[in-house]
């Protein structure tokens, strides 16, 4: 008995342990091919933060519309972030995405809609068992015309009484977004036995799929 208890532990430690650990995803050429593209107006930038980047990084690839996702932080002052100090909540950055999407196929409003959709906007530097600030809830905007459809679809969920509490969200104007380490870059895809992303991301991934289905891409 005390030693199931003690592997049931040790396995639910492991579960609910917050984004951590070890292959490598865009390289140099790959990082100018989407700037290239985002400069010739092929492609949109969006970023958004709404707890450990595994998670969101996935919901969002998954969408119709998006070539790529990107897992950093932003939100803070500090320069040249890593994982380690971002983890203590000493930056004031919170684990978030970069999102290129193709704005002829999918709008900024719908990302947002996507944001709002696949997390809890409501707890205060928390997302499921991963607590601190660096785990926030953050929409931000590049221009005034984004800030005004994030104001939009937050007043569209409190008016309809979606949430049971309110939305903490911050609505931050964009400053900065650092690159996360290599190992950090489509960590869900590359480690599906990984006891944080088999309980926390796929159920997390699924939960989306089943509200949002006409937004998925073919492959999923």
């Amino acid at each position: 008995m005390k030693i199931v208890f003690i592997l049931t532990f040790a396995f639910l430690l492991s579960a609910l342990q917050a984004c951590e650990q070890p292959p490598s995803k865009l390289g140099q050429e790959e990082n100018i091919n989407l700037d290239q593209k985002v400069k010739n107006g092929e492609l949109s930038v969006a970023y958004f933060a709404s707890g450990c980047f595994w998670c969101v990084e996935a919901i969002y690839q998954s969408v119709k519309g998006v070539e790529e996702v990107i897992s950093g932080y932003s939100g803070g002052e500090s320069e040249n972030p890593t994982y380690e100090n971002v983890s203590r909540g000493s930056t004031q950055h919170a684990e978030a995405v970069q999102v290129f999407y193709d704005p002829n196929q999918i709008d900024f409003e719908t990302l947002v809609i996507v944001f709002f959709g696949s997390h809890d906007p409501t707890t205060l530097n928390q997302q499921g068992p991963d607590r601190g600030p660096q785990y926030r809830s953050i929409a931000f905007y590049s221009n005034d015309n984004e800030k005004s459809v994030i104001e939009s679809v937050i007043r569209g969920l409190t008016e309809s009484s979606t949430f049971y509490a309110p939305i903490v969200t911050e609505v931050k104007q964009f400053q900065k977004f650092w690159q996360a380490e290599d190992y950090h870059q489509e960590y869900e895809q590359n480690h599906p036995n990984n006891p944080y992303v088999r309980n926390v991301s796929i159920p997390r991934l699924n939960r989306f799929k089943e509200k949002f289905p006409d937004l998925l891409k073919e492959s999923h």
